[in-house]
């Protein structure tokens, strides 16, 4: 499936009970892949992720079904190229940009699942993303990733709406942030933010301005594909 980019003016996300039947048919090789990668990074938990069963657009509105999953059943699900199509890995990220026209994206530290990729500021959402109503706002999941990762805040303003990326297996809810400095105050902040902390999830940050920018051996598609729409309008 080739990339696909969709406008959406609002995201409803719910949880839902679900038996995914594939993590459930393949556990021992999971577990097995699990602890391979888990002796190559020992700080990699597996923890409860939430993942996409089910979801339609109408009317620049996503609905979408969430339900739980184990982490090491979703790195097993991508690191083999997602052999089970029922089912989507879906996470929401910020997409920040300063006053001066620079996209901001972080290098995952050596530690984590995806040691040196390049992309925004995201994290798969969790249980602590789920209301007492069963409703996950994945908005405040990106916000809070991004606050996390890089001690960024999203100024107040207009709901800046969505932009939801398929890349096969992949759904990438793109969320931008307009921040009100430039490049150099931005990136003074988030590197005195790194330094204060213990062990950092972002190693670098990494600045795109223009095409030449994007890095195919580092950025996933999404990130690349996403970044040189927004450059050529």
């Amino acid at each position: 499936m080739s990339l696909t980019l969709t406008p959406a003016r609002r995201v409803e996300a719910r949880m839902v009970a679900h038996d995914w039947p594939w993590a459930r048919d393949h556990r021992a090789a999971i577990m097995a892949h699990w602890d391979e990668r888990r002796a190559a990074r020992p700080a990699m938990f597996n923890g409860t992720v939430l993942m996409l069963r089910h979801w339609t657009l109408t009317d620049g509105v996503l609905d979408a079904e969430l339900f739980e999953a184990d982490y090491a059943a979703l790195i097993a699900l991508k690191d083999w190229g997602f052999p089970d199509g029922s089912v989507l890995n879906v996470f929401a990220a910020a997409v920040p940009r300063t006053r001066d026209g620079t996209f901001l994206l972080g290098e995952m530290g050596p530690h984590t699942a995806a040691a040196g990729r390049v992309y925004f500021p995201c994290g798969t959402p969790d249980p602590t993303d789920i209301g007492p109503d069963g409703q996950v706002d994945l908005a405040a999941s990106a916000l809070r990733e991004l606050r996390e990762e890089t001690g960024l805040v999203a100024p107040a303003g207009p709901d800046p709406g969505w932009m939801i990326v398929r890349d096969g297996g992949l759904m990438a809810l793109l969320r931008p942030v307009q921040l009100a400095a430039d490049e150099a105050a931005v990136r003074a902040g988030i590197e005195a933010h790194l330094a204060a902390e213990t062990e950092p999830e972002l190693s670098a940050i990494v600045g795109v301005r223009a095409a030449a920018d994007l890095d195919p051996a580092r950025m996933p598609g999404f990130v690349r594909h996403y970044l040189a729409s927004v450059l050529a309008a």
